[in-house]
């Protein structure tokens, strides 16, 4: 028996766990975000599901670097970000905002849960289109709103909200728009850039320099706002390129 065959055998598998425990990670980020929301602690909320974005922009560029991608992580990262990006988004919105139609009725109540499924709804079927597109589709645009997008925007305009001290249920119709477009956005077939046709190379564009310094300092600066204000300017992008390209069509058949 090769002694050196068994001692690196336990190392490929921990190679091959890396990338899943990064996934789990994040999955625990959700899972904690709805755990926060339902006690009221929403601003530990939307804060852990960033923290569950930042794991899931990882995970996958680790599997590649590492070589130890698989049809098993793909499945778990997929699931994982239903919970992350799709139940607790959801689930933040409602303790936060969408209960507080119970004070308008028994009919305007069921409009809240209504509008959360919804949004959890399409943060499945956007994942589960992704999935099978993989491979099919051009790169540098998600067709609809991606799922962590989509939930980023949600939970910064319920974390920028909270810190401008508003009431989640004093905004309870402005947060049922804010769910419910988002919600639509995913399944949507609105392009979306995805930043992965940037260049990889030496050399950077100005503009995407001037882009992330201007990105890092706003965050800096205005932390919870400057994260829904960049939000709301990425989710507002995606149906402004398609009404101009709508326009340029138009003017070009006439």
């Amino acid at each position: 028996m090769d002694l050196n065959d068994e001692s690196a055998a336990p190392r490929g598998r921990g190679i091959y766990l890396l990338p899943n425990l990064l996934t789990t990670g994040g999955l625990f980020a959700g899972f904690y975000a709805i755990l926060a929301a339902a006690s009221g602690n929403f601003e530990n909320a939307c804060i852990a599901v960033f923290v569950a974005g930042l794991f899931d922009g990882i995970d996958g560029r680790v599997a590649r670097l590492t070589g130890t991608t698989s049809e098993f992580g793909v499945q778990y990262d997929s699931l994982a970000d239903l919970v992350s990006f799709g139940m607790a988004p959801s689930l933040v919105m409602y303790h936060w905002a969408l209960v507080g139609f119970r004070a308008d009725g028994p009919v305007l109540a069921k409009v809240g849960w209504a509008a959360a499924f919804l949004y959890a709804a399409c943060a499945a079927l956007r994942l589960a289109r992704f999935n099978t597109q993989v491979g099919s589709t051009d790169k540098r645009w998600f067709i609809g709103l991606a799922s962590p997008a989509a939930a980023g925007f949600v939970v910064s305009f319920v974390w920028a909200m909270n810190t401008f001290g508003y009431s989640g249920q004093g905004l309870r119709w402005l947060a049922l728009v804010v769910t419910v477009v988002a919600g639509l956005l995913m399944v949507s077939r609105i392009r979306f850039y995805s930043f992965k046709g940037l260049p990889k190379g030496d050399r950077v564009p100005f503009f995407v320099m001037a882009l992330v310094v201007v990105t890092i300092a706003v965050l800096f600066i205005a932390q919870a706002k400057g994260l829904f204000a960049l939000a709301l300017l990425y989710v507002a992008s995606g149906p402004a390129l398609w009404l101009w390209s709508r326009m340029r069509r138009r003017k070009a058949a006439e």
